[in-house]
């Protein structure tokens, strides 16, 4: 996030927070609509009190103590504040309390009839105890504020750790994608060159339209995969180039066939997600005549994509160093995603290799963060 963000985000913030106090204040003098004139100074001193609660509790004590499992100096910092605002309150700004303290002179108006008392006496001097209640009432609103803070910042600060989290998963996920997408370019170059140069060898006239069809495939790979997602059909166009090139090669194309089903427009997938499954059916479906087994079938119905491919594995020597490695790229790619969005079937049958991926689509195209 950007200075210019993050003074945004703040700046709404305290907007909000002044129009929350805001509204409960306005709320509160409900009260006092008939009598405007009765507000006195305990009204705002509550008011202040309370907020100055709120952000002490809501920035130190749950933070600093209570997220921190420190609960009894919580209790009793909280039990502290709210004592001595109860006693700033009590003993100076609320009048009947005042009024009412042993030895202070109560005006005749305030005093409950009384058929022995005289109409011109204006003040008399009297000794009553004040009920618990009317001493201890002024805490339920300390407390209750203080509950509500805590309450906001406990989930604020859950919020942020699950966003945190987040942002660290997705930044690991990206991280670990470009590192797969890298392996990728260079799996797919050596394949490419061993293909040309199969071509070079038998001083092949083909060599000078493979190295063109091999520059597209490059151009495709370095300019038009920068995105998070690719348009399904330039995918699929890239697959077929690179079935034209490794057909350059080989003596006998009759069993290499790939067909294509569905509408293609406007769908979008992982760029170079399928050309690992190609790349492992011609090095393995390739048999030493230069005859090769490759039948793919890409179904798309609505929102779903269906890839099939199959090839032979009569003459399959598996290399311990490098065998399996585009597999393993492209299984690691589509759990990281497409999570529960797809599922990846490999059987291996009668000396036939088959892989089925059924994954569903994306409808819009998307940047890389």
């Amino acid at each position: 996030m950007n200075l210019d963000a993050l003074k945004n985000t703040n700046s709404n913030k305290i907007l909000f927070h002044i129009m929350i106090w805001t509204f409960f204040i306005l709320t509160s003098l409900i009260q006092f609509y008939e009598s405007p004139f009765r507000i006195n100074n305990d009204f705002y001193v509550q008011w202040g009190t309370g907020i100055i609660l709120f952000y002490l509790n809501y920035f130190y004590l749950v933070p600093l103590l209570l997220l921190e499992k420190k609960y009894w100096l919580y209790f009793v910092f909280a039990f502290l504040i709210i004592a001595v605002f109860m006693v700033i309150r009590l003993n100076y700004f609320i009048p009947e309390f005042r009024h009412l303290r042993p030895g202070n002179v109560m005006p005749a108006r305030m005093m409950p009839p009384d058929p022995h008392y005289f109409p011109k006496q204006n003040h008399v001097r009297i000794e009553m105890r004040q009920p618990l209640f009317f001493k201890i009432g002024p805490s339920f609103f300390y407390i209750l504020i203080l509950t509500i803070s805590a309450i906001i910042r406990t989930l604020t600060e859950f919020y942020n750790n699950q966003q945190n989290k987040l942002i660290a998963e997705t930044h690991r996920t990206n991280t670990e994608l470009i590192y797969l997408r890298k392996q990728t370019n260079p799996h797919f170059l050596f394949n490419s060159l061993n293909s040309i140069y199969s071509l070079a060898h038998k001083k092949s006239d083909l060599v000078p339209d493979a190295i063109v069809t091999l520059s597209e495939l490059m151009r495709y790979m370095l300019y038009e995969t920068d995105n998070k997602t690719v348009a399904l059909e330039n995918e699929i166009n890239y697959i077929q180039n690179y079935i034209e090139l490794q057909k350059l090669r080989l003596n006998n194309i009759e069993d290499i066939v790939i067909n294509v089903h569905g509408d293609t427009r406007n769908k979008f997938i992982e760029p170079l997600l399928l050309i690992s499954f190609v790349e492992n059916a011609f090095k393995y479906g390739t048999d030493y005549k230069g005859a090769a087994h490759v039948k793919i079938k890409i179904v798309i119905l609505e929102n779903n994509l269906d890839f099939t491919i199959e090839n032979s594995i009569e003459n399959f020597v598996k290399d311990p160093d490098n065998s399996g490695i585009g597999l393993v790229n492209i299984q690691n790619r589509l759990d990281l995603l497409y999570p529960n969005a797809h599922e990846l079937i490999i059987t291996q049958e009668n000396q036939y290799f088959k892989v089925h991926l059924n994954l569903k689509l994306d409808k819009i195209q998307t940047a890389i963060n």
